[in-house]
């Protein structure tokens, strides 16, 4: 479509419209102004979130991307404003979430010359981007913005990062949009090989001890009712990665627990008795695998999967099924046998009866006087909706509630996973809320991430977003405690937190808050927060040196999974 000339800057603002962009998270300044200019006149058609630092805005739109399943937007300035979207997008790359970054730039005439604010920022985040462009003149500008969305959302999704001078968006130009659909070189999905699913059918139909692990490709591939066809036709017994949490409920009858340093102890045991593994969606962290040389040597790997390279780049395996989840599941179902595995589930179903005893129950109805943090993610369980979405920071409290919250929906699981980005959970709760005003959004932080971010309270406050905070505050940078504990005989360098009142904080946010230090005022306090109508902030004191188990210890095998 064509119409008159334009400025470049709202050639940005329509392209943005044009792909049915509905928030974006930003930050002004002066080389992104004639954009912010722009959005002046279209605050009725596009949203725009004024987060209180650049980090809060990448990692607002990566909580929304990773709810809603769309595109995350956010703005910046050049120069320092640029730069602090770079821990968000290496956070992106890494957990494959689609986003599209727009960054301001100096005027073409002033780059190399060390201008205010200038900082080259397309070299700076080519390493954490899928594709970054630079931006120099107005008739490029609708072409890429294209581009970018295409990109980022299509095969493996990820960051794309745009930097557009300040001359292209103030010069004017003729404006007509045309999506991207593909272009040469690029190809997001390859086709899934019947031969590569007959090979695998045939593995999977002759093994006595299959055993299954989903990553969040499942999730990214829409492919949750395939997998759980092709497990109950199959009988294999599953285990999640923390990604891929909320793509099985977890009262199946197939699933078996979580994968990794922290998961459970049986998925993690079993792994070196199977004797045909499949991983589907999943990359092989070394979280996951622990010491490589000692890793499922015993078992034939299928590896189902949408990227060809991460085809045997952690773990070797004998049949690569490349292409997406949805497609691959739906046509292993239907070339393999149906099954029942009962004596080897019941290996996991024993092993995890000894975890409940040794573990489990002493976490969640624990005797000790102090709160520990399993006990609060089990008194959530019980009031929260089955369509609530946790959002967790990194640390202990990260692996506690991964491990107690009752995944039941797909969707509900955002943390930062590969990169493990401190900071992350308040600004990427706040982008999870956005995106659906009804739906509880529980966000839990630990007392030293959420001071990294907290300044996002602001934007909150601003943006009245409904997000239940659940602070777990044990005055220590936790897990890294933990280790000085097991590893460095106690000698706590530099771990213990001297702490501000978290409530007079969030109060002067103008956030209702609560403080609990007793188990007796535990179950009020969390219902309060539940059914209280709009933010809350719950701090709740938990035992100092409360350590999560099991535990893998690094340069372990999955066989040496602790449970104390």
């Amino acid at each position: 479509m064509k119409d008159s000339m334009i400025r470049g800057a709202d050639i940005v603002v329509r392209s943005l419209i044009e792909e049915n962009a509905e928030i974006i998270f930003g930050y002004p300044g002066g080389a992104i102004m004639p954009v912010y200019d722009a959005l002046y006149d279209y605050h009725d058609r596009l949203k725009h979130v004024l987060t209180r630092h650049e980090q809060g805005a990448i990692h607002a739109a990566q909580g929304y991307a990773r709810v809603s399943g769309k595109v995350g937007v956010c703005l910046a300035t050049s120069g320092p404003g640029a730069t602090n979207l770079i821990t968000g997008l290496a956070d992106a790359q890494i957990d494959s979430t689609p986003l599209v970054c727009i960054t301001g730039q100096v005027a073409s005439h002033l780059l190399g010359t060390d201008a205010f604010q200038e900082t080259d920022v397309v070299g700076i985040s080519m390493p954490g981007t899928k594709w970054n462009i630079q931006v120099r003149r107005v008739e490029d500008i609708a072409p890429a913005i294209a581009k970018a969305f295409y990109i980022a959302r299509s095969g493996r999704p990820g960051p794309v990062l745009i930097d557009i001078t300040k001359d292209a968006q103030v010069a004017f130009g003729d404006w007509s949009y045309q999506k991207c659909e593909g272009f040469r070189s690029y190809r997001p999905q390859i086709p899934v090989s019947p031969s590569a699913v007959r090979e695998a059918a045939f593995l999977i139909n002759t093994a006595e001890r299959p055993y299954l692990l989903f990553g969040q490709g499942v999730v990214l591939g829409s492919a949750e009712n395939e997998l759980k066809d092709f497990l109950e036709k199959t009988g294999i017994p599953a285990a999640s990665t923390l990604l891929g949490s909320g793509a099985l409920p977890e009262d199946h009858p197939n699933y078996v627990g979580k994968l990794g340093m922290h998961g459970n102890y049986a998925p993690n045991l079993l792994t070196n008795q199977c004797d045909v593994l499949i991983a589907v969606g999943m990359r092989f962290d070394d979280r996951v695998t622990g010491d490589l040389k000692r890793y499922a040597k015993q078992a034939k790997i299928i590896h189902l999967e949408l990227d060809p390279a991460e085809i045997n780049k952690v773990v070797r395996c004998e049949i690569p099924v490349i292409g997406n989840a949805k497609e691959s599941l739906k046509m292993l179902k239907e070339a393999c046998s149906a099954q029942s595995h009962p004596e080897w589930i019941a290996k996991f179903r024993a092993l995890e009866e000894e975890e409940k005893a040794q573990v489990i129950l002493p976490d969640l109805t624990p005797t000790k006087a102090g709160l520990t943090m399993g006990e609060v993610i089990h008194n959530i369980n019980s009031y929260k909706a089955d369509d609530a979405v946790l959002v967790t920071d990194v640390g202990q409290h990260q692996m506690v509630a991964w491990r107690y919250f009752n995944y039941k929906k797909t969707r509900t699981q955002v943390t930062s996973g590969g990169l493990g980005t401190m900071g992350f959970a308040l600004p990427a709760a706040l982008g999870a809320q956005l995106h659906d005003y009804s739906r509880q959004v529980i966000c839990v932080v630990g007392d030293g991430g959420i001071q990294m971010t907290i300044q996002e309270l602001g934007t909150i406050m601003q943006t009245k977003a409904p997000v239940k905070i659940v602070l777990l505050n044990n005055n220590f940078l936790g897990m890294v405690r933990q280790w000085q504990q097991m590893f460095f005989d106690k000698r706590y360098s530099f771990t213990e937190l001297d702490n501000p009142d978290f409530i007079k904080i969030a109060e002067a946010y103008s956030i209702k808050a609560q403080k609990v230090s007793e188990r007796k005022d535990l179950q009020e306090a969390i219902e309060d927060m539940l059914i209280h109508d709009g933010p809350f902030f719950l701090e709740v004191v938990v035992e100092k040196e409360d350590n999560v188990f099991p535990m893998i210890a690094t340069g372990c095998s999955v066989e040496e999974v602790r449970l104390s």
